[in-house]
C-alpha cells in the first residue's frame, strides 16, 4: 500500500497524513490569544503572560512553516509527486494567493485615499477639524519623494531585473547565472529594507495621533514586511540552487518567488506614486481638489 502511494499511477498527488495543519492551527491560536492578552494587559493567575504566549505561538508558526515547506520541497525534489497536473494546481493557488495580497493592499490604499481625497468631508467633522481641511494635515512634515523614496524605487526596480535575469538563466541551464542573479536580488532586497528603516528613523511624524502617519506606516510598513518575506523566499531559492535543486523544466519554488517579487515591485510603484509623490505634495486642499 505504501509502495503504491509512493509510486502513483495517476497525475494527482495524494498527500500523506501530516501533523503540520493541526500544529499550525494550535500555534496560530496561541499567537492570537497571546496578542489579545498582551494588547489588553490581561493577566492569568496574576501573571501577564501575553507577550510570552505571543512569542511562543509565533515561534511555533515559524517552525511549522519551515517544517511544512521542507516536506513540500522533498515531495517535489525527491518524491517526484509534482507532476504537470499538480504544478498547474500549485500555480492556480499562487495566483489566488497573490490576488488576496492585492486586496490586502487595496484596504490600505482605500484608507489613504479616503482621508487624502476628502480632507474636509462634511460628514467627518472631527476628522476635518483634526486635519485642518487639507492634505497632508497641517503641521505634517512629509518626506521628499525624490530623495530616499526614489533611491528605494531604483533599488527595487533593479532587483526586478536581476531576478528576471536569474529566471532566464535557469531556463537556459546557466546555474552560475542563476546564483549571481539571485544573490544580487537578495542583496538589493536587504538594501531596500535597510534604507526604509533609515527613512523611518528620520521621520518627522509618528504612527500615533496622525491620520497621515497611520495610513503612511500601515501601507509602506506592510510593503516593507512583504519585501522582507520576499527576500527570505529568494534566499531559500538561492540555497536550493546551491544544493543542486531546480531544473529547466521543474522549478516552481523559484517561479513563485519571482512572481511574488514582481508583485512587491508593482505595489511599491503605486505606493511611491500615490503616497510619496501625490499624497505628500501638499496640493490637496478642502473639498478634495
Amino acid at each position: 500500500m505504501a509502495d503504491a502511494h509512493a509510486k502513483p499511477n495517476h497525475d494527482y498527488h495524494l498527500v500523506d497524513p501530516s501533523p503540520w495543519p493541526l500544529a499550525g492551527s494550535i500555534a496560530a491560536f496561541v499567537t492570537a490569544v497571546g496578542a489579545i492578552m498582551w494588547m489588553k494587559s490581561m493577566a492569568l493567575f496574576g501573571l501577564k503572560i501575553g507577550p510570552y504566549m505571543f512569542g511562543a505561538g509565533f515561534l511555533g508558526i515559524l517552525y511549522v512553516m519551515a517544517a511544512w515547506w521542507t516536506d513540500v520541497v522533498k515531495e517535489a525534489e525527491h518524491g517526484g509527486y509534482h507532476t504537470r497536473v499538480v504544478q498547474i494546481s500549485h500555480r492556480y493557488g499562487m495566483i489566488l494567493f497573490i490576488a488576496s495580497e492585492v486586496m490586502f493592499f487595496v484596504a490600505w490604499f482605500w484608507a489613504f485615499f479616503d482621508a487624502s481625497l476628502f480632507p474636509a468631508d462634511s460628514h467627518q467633522y472631527a476628522r476635518t477639524e483634526f486635519m485642518g481641511g487639507v492634505w497632508p494635515p497641517k503641521g505634517t512634515e512629509v518626506f521628499d519623494p525624490w530623495h530616499l523614496p526614489l533611491l528605494n524605487t531604483l533599488i527595487l526596480l533593479t532587483s526586478g531585473t536581476t531576478v528576471t535575469w536569474a529566471h532566464h538563466a535557469l531556463l537556459h541551464g546557466d546555474r552560475d547565472g542563476v546564483k549571481k542573479g539571485l544573490l544580487l536580488t537578495v542583496l538589493l532586497g536587504a538594501l531596500f529594507s535597510f534604507v526604509q528603516v533609515y527613512e523611518y528613523s528620520h521621520a518627522a511624524f509618528g504612527f500615533k495621533g496622525s491620520i497621515y502617519g497611520a495610513t503612511f506606516y500601515m501601507a509602506t510598513g506592510f510593503h516593507g514586511f512583504h519585501v522582507f518575506i520576499g527576500t527570505i523566499f529568494l534566499l531559500v531559492c538561492l540555497l536550493r540552487v546551491m544544493a543542486g535543486h531546480f531544473t529547466t523544466k521543474q522549478h516552481l519554488g523559484f517561479e513563485f518567488a519571482a512572481w511574488y517579487w514582481h508583485f512587491v515591485d508593482v505595489v511599491w510603484l503605486f505606493l511611491f506614486a500615490a503616497i510619496y509623490v501625490w499624497g505628500g505634495s501638499g496640493g490637496v486642499v478642502a473639498g478634495g481638489h
